[in-house]
């Protein structure tokens, strides 16, 4: 008997491996952690991220047919491709949301509430589609005039990470104020694993935003961004602080990022924090750290941020 073969045979052998007692102390353990959440034996499904990073494709290539769809389009087929990519895309994302509704109600079967609620959020993210992909070709716009690598939108689109990494957050948006912030977490997370950038799906964000490079950009939930932005790699718009309750638990949902409003460029390693406000038309430049309000039209360097802080005496 060869070694792999005799190696094969030990494996197969759960008693060598002791398998079944592992077994045994995982589910201890997943029960316990059921029942500690208040969850029974068979929880309801989570949504499926394979699925829902289909369905994302599938929405990119019905807004986006000729340069994101199938490559054997003909003209007089663009309609057809796209009435059935988002009928069959539709549909999945329909079962991924009743999945998140069924989760949350806790119950054992899917009511018929969650059903037809799930049927609504469906249908009126569908009649959103239109208004995603007029944002995103002021984004694909944005992109390919404030790069000069750029030679044309086409290579924008099917190129650029940024790109992707907006579309996904514009989807994963509407879902996230259609009340599915599961699906849209998971949606916007698919993104960040391609591409390095990290865009919570309950930012706001207005149109002509352009993320260059890209890799590293962290946009936190309650940031709010304004028309004609741009980003570059490693920027963080994150909190300055966590509160806690008497209890010491984080306090959820409170207004910690940046506000940062139209025209205003953020150069690559800037970290801005706290809800605190980036106004009109300025300028940020690399490796800030940035914890205090600007007014518009501020023009900030690394080197004015080093000399504020130690005339203050701080930093010594």
């Amino acid at each position: 008997m060869n070694t792999s073969k005799r190696t094969r045979d030990l494996l197969l052998r759960s008693t060598y491996l002791n398998v079944d007692s592992i077994v045994a102390e995982l589910r201890a353990l997943r029960l316990a952690s059921l029942e500690s959440r208040n969850r029974h034996d068979r929880p309801p499904r989570l949504p499926s991220r394979r699925i829902l990073a289909s369905v994302a494709e599938g929405l990119s290539a019905a807004m986006f047919p000729n340069r994101l769809g199938s490559s054997e389009l003909a003209d007089e087929g663009i309609d057809h491709y796209v009435g059935h990519t988002l009928n069959m895309t539709l549909r999945e994302l329909m079962v991924q949301i009743q999945h998140e509704l069924h989760y949350n109600s806790g119950l054992e079967v899917l009511g018929d509430q969650d059903r037809a609620q799930s049927v609504a959020i469906t249908q009126a993210f569908a009649k959103r589609l239109p208004e995603v992909r007029s944002l995103l070709e002021t984004d694909i716009k944005a992109a390919y005039e404030g790069d000069p690598a750029a030679r044309n939108v086409d290579e924008v689109l099917v190129c650029y990470p940024g790109i992707m990494a907006i579309t996904h957050y514009r989807l994963a948006h509407v879902l996230h104020g259609l009340g599915v912030p599961l699906i849209a977490r998971m949606i916007s997370e698919i993104a960040h694993s391609a591409t390095g950038i990290e865009i919570h799906p309950g930012a706001q964000i207005g149109g002509s935003f352009f993320i260059d490079h890209g890799t590293g950009v962290v946009i936190g939930e309650t940031a709010i961004i304004g028309q004609n932005v741009r980003l570059y790699q490693a920027v963080t718009l994150g909190a300055k602080r966590f509160p806690v309750d008497e209890n010491g638990t984080l306090v959820k949902g409170n207004l910690r990022h940046p506000i940062v409003e139209d025209d205003v460029v953020i150069y690559a390693g800037a970290t801005i924090l706290g809800r605190i406000t980036i106004g009109r038309g300025s300028t940020i430049g690399g490796n800030v750290w940035l914890t205090r309000s600007v007014p518009p039209g501020s023009n900030i360097s690394q080197a004015q941020m080093r000399q504020e802080v130690f005339e203050g005496g701080a930093g010594i």
